[in-house]
């Protein structure tokens, strides 16, 4: 099924104007969700907001939003005021700057989208493409969508180009909120940790080489239900270590000797067979 465009847009800078199409690059996969219901019958619950103070369920029409600025106090906003403060959607991506794409740490990377050239936009489109491929660097811009300002970056990928939405500085905690101690490492330790990264290291990473196990797990037993058998209650498999390294040298050196026991090449993950559930439920 080919992808549906979500927007058209336009890629400026200077005075250069690119007409592109935006999609999503990414399928959401939310943890499967079971809707609340009445064991007694079967039925579906239904969600109620209750005042607090007069203990009375509240009609919808009734509900207003407002902002908590202390302990139990609150300002009102009325949804016309609320409009009002959200960002004005813009159909214009705003080319600020160029840098290095690896200055672009992906800890700020937050969703990803597909910008493919629209009407008339199919030579500049690819100029700007082969521009940064060539440089090695990223369009650093912003755009607005959703209520929102938005700090995106542009880079080439494959034949297309891509639109990463970026966090902002103040949504990124620093390091110095979890308090990590600058630790001396011995250059023997160093050199049985390379050793130990070299018999596992690739060329290129292959994400389809690994998939969601749990979610395969939950359907499987959805299926299962579906067709009205039983699922078995034993505990799933878990990865876990000791978490206590008393001899560091010692477990590197045994990591090592169990890497060079093992015969042949070393195996990808196991991809696993996935099946929808037979119906998607909403989240309660």
């Amino acid at each position: 099924m080919a992808a549906r465009s979500m927007a058209s847009l336009n890629i400026s800078f200077g005075m250069v104007s690119i007409p592109v199409d935006l999609y999503t690059a990414t399928v959401s996969s939310e943890k499967i969700s079971f809707n609340l219901l009445h064991a007694k019958d079967g039925s579906r619950l239904k969600q109620q907001y209750v005042c607090v103070k007069e203990g009375t369920v509240v009609d919808r029409s009734e509900i207003v939003k407002g902002y908590e600025f202390a302990k139990d106090q609150y300002v009102q906003f009325t949804p016309e005021e609320i409009k009002a403060l959200d960002e004005a959607g813009s159909d214009t991506i705003d080319i600020v700057e160029f840098v290095p794409l690896t200055s672009v740490d992906p800890l700020y990377f937050d969703r990803s989208y597909y910008l493919a050239p629209g009407k008339g936009g199919a030579r500049p489109y690819a100029l700007l493409a082969a521009a940064l491929r060539e440089t090695h660097r990223c369009a650093i811009g912003h755009w607005a969508a959703h209520g929102r300002d938005h700090m995106v970056i542009l880079r080439p990928f494959d034949k297309a180009l891509v639109m990463h939405q970026l966090h902002f500085a103040a949504e990124v905690r620093t390091i110095e909120d979890i308090g990590v101690v600058p630790t001396e490492v011995k250059d023997s330790e160093l050199k049985l940790a390379r050793q130990l990264i070299d018999q596992q290291a690739t060329e290129k990473f292959n994400p389809t080489l690994y998939v969601d196990e749990v979610r395969a797990r939950v359907e499987a037993a959805i299926q299962k239900k579906v067709a009205g058998q039983q699922i078995s209650l034993s505990a799933t498999p878990q990865r876990t270590s000791s978490g206590n390294v008393i001899d560091l040298m010692s477990a590197l050196k045994a990591s090592l000797g169990a890497k060079q026991d093992k015969l042949g090449p070393r195996k990808a993950p196991k991809r696993a067979e996935r099946k929808a559930p037979a119906r998607r439920t909403s989240r309660a």
